[in-house]
């Protein structure tokens, strides 16, 4: 099953406060999930899969309304303790159902391409891990487990070597896939001048774009200003 979690997203992405104020941010935070799940369903109809592979791990009432649009499950996290703590609570319903394997996909990924997805699925190990790190090589923005406990996951800013290590330690093997799309994600003012300058015309770069053209030159000169 994939997992994609997400917290509230009128909180979402505090790192860019710098740049943008919370109403621009939450709106940010929608339109990159909506990229994410456009992409989840497009890779769904072309497996022509009936079965209900995809829920949202959330009790964010946009994505709510947003997986009913696109028929994947909710797994409701009322607690809303972070990344971790969801994919932890959702990893063990996976177990509850006997679920063979989980991919876990951010929320804030807006370039992921379906057919990144299918790669990720044909590397796949009959039994072991694929791990996709972000593009600063620190994250992860992607990890499959098979089976759907393989190891404990750990998000965070520098969460991609913990992950290897662990996934390691399993002694099954481990495919690291460096995929473009997947890479991309958007924490920092810095992040969100990459998604704007990225070719693509994702919902995410329409709208960063307009936040950048209305602040002039701010936008940019604000990341700039931003320490790494």
């Amino acid at each position: 099953m994939i997992l994609v979690p997400i917290k509230n997203l009128s909180l979402a992405k505090q790192r860019l406060a710098a740049v943008l104020d919370q109403a621009s941010r939450t709106k940010l935070a929608q339109a990159m999930l909506e990229d994410v799940l456009a992409a989840l369903n497009e890779w769904h109809l072309g497996r022509n899969s009936r079965t209900p592979e995809i829920a949202l791990v959330t009790s964010d009432p946009f994505a709510v309304k947003l997986a009913d649009n696109y028929g994947f499950e909710v797994i409701l996290d009322p607690d809303n303790p972070g990344e971790t703590g969801a994919i932890e609570m959702a990893t063990r319903v996976c177990l509850k159902r006997g679920v063979e394997w989980t991919l876990v996909i951010p929320a804030d990924i807006p370039l992921i391409q379906a057919r990144e997805l299918e790669e990720i699925f044909e590397q796949a190990p009959e039994q072991g891990s694929v791990l996709v790190p972000a593009g600063d090589g620190r994250g992860t923005n992607a990890v499959l487990r098979r089976p759907a406990d393989l190891f404990p996951l750990r998000f965070g800013n520098d969460s991609f070597k913990p992950h290897h290590a662990a996934a390691q330690a399993t002694g099954k093997p481990c495919v690291v896939l460096q995929l473009s799309g997947i890479a991309v994600d958007v924490d920092n003012p810095e992040d969100l001048q990459k998604l704007i300058a990225l070719p693509g015309e994702t919902r995410a770069q329409r709208l960063a774009r307009e936040y950048a053209a209305a602040a002039g030159g701010q936008l940019q000169a604000a990341a700039s200003t931003e320490t790494p």
